[in-house]
């Protein structure tokens, strides 16, 4: 709901700072393999329950998210960039609860499996929307320049990363936030399936 905004604010300095990681000769997979380390890094952290340590490395994972396209852009994007981009970004949005339930099971462990299976449901439809979208010819710039069509929804990435902090801010309230944003969560997805239906439903299949 917030990324157009938000991009609006942070594309102009991750450009600048991608066209000098690109000078520098670093790769957008090799920043993008980076982000993922600060990431499971920060899960780590968190299920040892070092939780400011975890928050700052949290941070650091989604600024080189931020940065691996603004590289990509100043060099060539890729479609293997683009798929290592949101496989690696599936694998840390798991990491992180993963890492709560670990860091406390009886308090976290049930809330922490309902919102992996919200993200579990919100990634299907993610990913089964941006094929019949890149099927249909369908284009979007609006959440910036990405490989993937990026479906319009209640929660994206800017949410995501605000509860991932308050989670790591308030330790002790991850059961309630959880629950909260698995439950965001859910309508998110169950509206991307209906808008997919809006779209799509009367479309017929190519031969």
């Amino acid at each position: 709901m917030l990324d157009s905004s938000m991009r609006k604010i942070i594309d102009a300095p991750l450009n600048r700072a991608g066209k000098w990681l690109a000078k520098a000769g670093i790769s957008a997979n090799g920043v993008t393999l980076a982000g993922l380390i600060l990431g499971l890094i920060a899960a780590l952290f968190i299920a040892l329950h070092a939780y400011t340590l975890g928050l700052i490395f949290l941070l650091l994972s989604r600024i080189a998210d931020g940065l691996d396209g603004a590289v990509a852009r100043a060099t060539q994007k890729t479609d293997f960039g683009g798929y290592f981009d949101i496989v690696s970004d599936f694998l840390f949005y798991g990491a992180i609860p993963l890492a709560f339930a670990i860091a406390n099971p009886e308090a976290n462990a049930i809330a922490a499996g309902v919102l992996l299976l919200a993200f579990y449901f919100n990634g299907a439809t993610f990913l089964g929307y941006a094929i019949l979208a890149e099927r249909n010819r369908l284009t979007s710039k609006s959440k910036g320049e990405k490989n993937l069509f990026y479906a319009d929804g209640l929660l994206e990435g800017t949410e995501t990363i605000a509860f991932l902090i308050a989670i790591c801010i308030w330790p002790n309230l991850f059961m309630l936030l959880a629950y909260m944003f698995a439950v965001a969560t859910f309508y998110t997805a169950i509206m991307r399936v209906w808008h997919a239906y809006k779209v799509f439903g009367s479309m017929v299949k190519p031969k």
